[in-house]
């Protein structure tokens, strides 16, 4: 067995490689404002996760569920990490659930949506994770907020992500002047 000069087995240690992480953050009940801040500042918490970058917020109609549905703000945060997909995964999931999430309608009003959009370059399929994110690609709401802060990003598989908004409406979004705490 090999030991490093603090005394840690050297044959056991492995570096994880670190990967962009680009969150999307969404909120259509109660302060949809302060439930974007405090989804950036938990994402700030976590381990082994350094922001790299919040996009200014916009203000969106609802896609898909209920017509009444209110209007969601949203952002994107640009994120470094040596933390796994899933392990993200766990952490979107239980800082939904501090932000009092509730799942009963699909793509119904939320306190808090927060999606992984890409991982690194990689393409992962799995029951509990798609990535990247299955519609992302066709978001206004995802893909405005991330070029502003990211204007030669590319989703793997779709392309870059200026050409991918340049061929959607985006008449439904209006940038804010508010902003979330970066």
């Amino acid at each position: 067995m090999s030991t490093t000069p603090f005394g840690i087995n050297a044959d056991t240690l492995s570096l994880r490689p670190l990967r962009k992480v680009v969150f999307a953050l969404g909120s259509n009940l109660g302060d949809r404002l302060d439930q974007l801040d405090q989804a950036v500042a938990q994402l700030r918490a976590t381990p082994d996760l350094r922001i790299v970058a919040v996009s200014p917020v916009y203000e969106t109609a609802a896609v898909g569920g209920p017509a009444d549905s209110p209007a969601f703000l949203n952002a994107v945060v640009v994120t470094e990490t040596t933390q796994s997909a899933e392990a993200m995964l766990a952490r979107i999931g239980a800082i939904e659930e501090a932000a009092g999430r509730t799942r009963e309608v699909h793509w119904g009003p939320r306190t808090l949506d927060v999606d992984i959009i890409v991982y690194g370059d990689r393409i992962i399929d799995e029951p509990e994770l798609t990535v990247p994110h299955p519609r992302a690609h066709q978001r206004a709401f995802v893909l405005a907020p991330w070029a502003d802060v990211e204007p030669d990003a590319v989703i793997p598989g779709h392309g870059p992500i200026a050409e991918l908004l340049a061929g959607l409406e985006t008449g439904g979004i209006r940038r804010l002047e508010e902003c979330i705490a970066a």
